[in-house]
């Protein structure tokens, strides 16, 4: 299981490309999280086609399992940074109102990468203590609930 925040400015060497794409192609799943607006998600993207040129990710609707294996999320989870949150601020940029979960498939329909993107839900595991008011608006109701769903749901399929 990897855990990669902030791709937003990642440039993989070729023998990184080599190695995540056997890692995953192998049984790895890769969690990507914690990035924010166009120009970040198109340098990710970019990185990714070179990891998988001939796969498309696919954007996850709601009803996707992963949003309810252990818990049920009514809503896409989008989680603020504490300190975007703390300035009173919903996203990290203006062009990152929509969370957006997205998906990379190997040829036997096993998700290999879970990409969470517009969200930051690390911040809602690691930051608990630092904000009350944080913490109930979006630890408890976000980002545990979704990140125990997606770990249960990498491990058992």
């Amino acid at each position: 299981f990897i855990y990669l925040i902030e791709p937003g400015h990642m440039y993989l060497m070729e023998d990184e490309v080599l190695g995540l794409r056997h890692y995953l192609e192998n049984g790895g799943f890769m969690m990507v999280d914690d990035f924010w607006g166009e120009r970040e998600w198109d340098q990710f993207e970019s990185q990714l086609t070179r990891v998988f040129p001939n796969r498309k990710w696919v954007e996850l609707p709601l009803e996707h399992e992963i949003f309810h294996c252990v818990y049920t999320m009514k809503v896409k989870p989008q989680v603020p940074s504490i300190h975007t949150y703390q300035r009173g601020y919903r996203t990290e940029r203006a062009d990152a109102e929509e969370a957006h979960y997205r998906a990379v498939y190997d040829d036997n329909g096993r998700m290999m990468t879970l990409i969470c993107h517009n969200t930051d839900l690390g911040d809602g595991w690691e930051r608990e203590g630092e904000d009350a008011t944080y913490f109930e608006l979006y630890s408890e109701k976000y980002a545990y609930p979704m990140g125990i769903n997606i770990v249960v749901y990498a491990m058992t399929h």
